[in-house]
């Protein structure tokens, strides 16, 4: 693999492309949308459960590249317990990330797990598949009838 490859596939992403974490559908009552990526086929459908205004579990199903599961995998492990507004806050935090408005090594304890994908903007087409899984769950939490897409 070369240099620039291992920047983008770096272990943690790798690691929970293999193995996601929440991985499963989410029962009665919660929130969920379906988000799509035609440029490389990436599906995914994210399940939000809420108590109150806090996110009480998060989950996703779907099928795609290692970028976009990994991203799913880690923004749920990020996601829970956290209050809507706080949702919101990783999801421009993680957007800014990956558009280079966000300096990684100065905001690393704010990212957590989600400074993996510091080097996805690198590959601008790379970065549509690490937002699906964002954009869907933001549209699930603003109740937006209209399936996800990244076109």
């Amino acid at each position: 693999m070369t240099g620039d490859l291992r920047e983008l596939y770096n272990d943690m992403i790798l690691e929970h492309a293999k193995s996601p974490r929440n991985y499963r559908a989410l029962g009665e009552g919660s929130l969920h949308r379906d988000g799509h990526n035609p440029l490389c086929g990436d599906r995914v459908t994210v399940y939000v459960q809420l108590d109150g205004d806090v996110v009480k579990d998060v989950a996703f199903q779907g099928n795609g590249c290692a970028v976009s599961k990994a991203s799913a995998s880690i923004m749920t492990q990020a996601l829970k317990g956290k209050t809507r507004a706080e949702a919101e806050e990783l999801y421009t935090l993680f957007h800014d990330l990956l558009t280079g408005k966000l300096d990684p090594e100065a905001d690393e304890e704010r990212l957590g797990k989600l400074a993996a994908f510091k080097d996805v903007g690198k590959f601008p087409v790379r970065v549509k598949c690490a937002t699906l899984a964002w954009h869907t769950l933001h549209a699930a939490l603003h109740d937006e009838k209209k399936p996800v897409s990244t076109e």
